[in-house]
């Protein structure tokens, strides 16, 4: 059974930093494509970062520069280092994986129905 569990949201003043986790497990037989989309309140759910096998990154263009996504292999966790943070960084952040899309849709939002596996989400408040 896949489980993503993601941790680290919390409430943070502008320019802050955060670091997400997410601790995945149950792809046995094909590894997966993994990212992290955010869902601000009153916005569409939107892609953030995504990450292939091979280690290929793609950045939504509104966090590239300040954000890096990166994986443990050995211990099964995705991150989400989030740095210079603004207000409108706020909202739920799922950590999202899917074995036969790669790489995850993150700079467009039609092919997100073809994501399996999501989290529950974590909180990011950016607020002074």
């Amino acid at each position: 059974q896949v489980q993503l569990v993601e941790s680290g949201g919390d409430s943070v003043q502008p320019g802050g930093s955060l670091r997400l986790s997410c601790t995945f497990s149950g792809f046995t037989y094909m590894q997966p494509c993994m990212g992290w989309f955010r869902q601000g309140p009153g916005t569409d759910r939107e892609g953030v970062a995504g990450m292939e096998f091979s280690g290929a990154k793609t950045y939504a263009e509104a966090v590239t520069g300040r954000f890096t996504i990166s994986k443990d292999h050995q211990n099964r966790i995705l991150y989400l280092d989030m740095n210079n943070l603004k207000p409108e960084d706020s909202g739920i952040y799922y950590c999202a994986a899917e074995p036969s899309l790669c790489p995850l849709p993150i700079r467009e939002t039609v092919r997100q129905y073809r994501i399996s596996y999501w989290g529950r989400g974590t909180q990011v408040t950016v607020s002074s």
